[in-house]
């Protein structure tokens, strides 16, 4: 009877690890790139949404952004607890001085700051939200408007509305 010997060295040294190893970085890197992408695309909406809504209010004194029913468009941008903290007669002194005080001088100066949650270890930027300051010149006196947005489920909503009058402080 013939013995076998068995070798203790495998024919196979590796040969497939280095394809899975290569694989693997490839979807890393292309999960790397779609998080990045995602977060600047939310970063590019939301920068556009805040000028949107300072360009809405201060120039077109747009009622119908905050909470006005007017028939054939969706309901305001306000989200559910800005619209309790400011009721309809403080949102409606708003757009009468905003109206009051004419248009600003242009380009109107707006100062973005969007940023994140983060989550899994900081790697998943999340929850993006953003406070856009705009300094207003009018005639004869200055303003600064302070705008809270937060992206919702479907939209981009206003958290927050301060309008305070006179120069900024610096």
């Amino acid at each position: 009877m013939k013995t076998m010997k068995l070798s203790s060295r495998s024919k196979f040294s590796g040969e497939g690890f280095l394809p899975v190893v290569i694989v693997l970085v490839l979807i890393a890197v292309g999960i790397w790139w779609y998080l990045q992408s995602t977060k600047n695309a939310s970063e590019r909406d939301g920068i556009r949404y805040g000028h949107e809504v300072i360009d809405r209010l201060v120039v077109k004194h747009d009622r119908s952004l905050l909470g006005w029913e007017v028939r054939g468009q969706p309901p305001g941008d306000l989200d559910p607890q800005a619209k309790l903290e400011m009721p309809q007669s403080q949102r409606d002194y708003m757009i009468q001085r905003f109206t009051q005080l004419g248009v600003p001088e242009q380009p109107i100066k707006i100062e973005d700051n969007v940023s994140f949650d983060t989550s899994f270890f900081g790697l998943i930027a999340a929850h993006p939200h953003g406070v856009f300051t705009a300094t207003l010149n009018y005639p004869g006196q200055a303003a600064t408007l302070q705008i809270a947005t937060s992206q919702g489920d479907t939209k981009w909503l206003i958290n927050n509305i301060t309008l305070s009058m006179g120069t900024p402080p610096h």
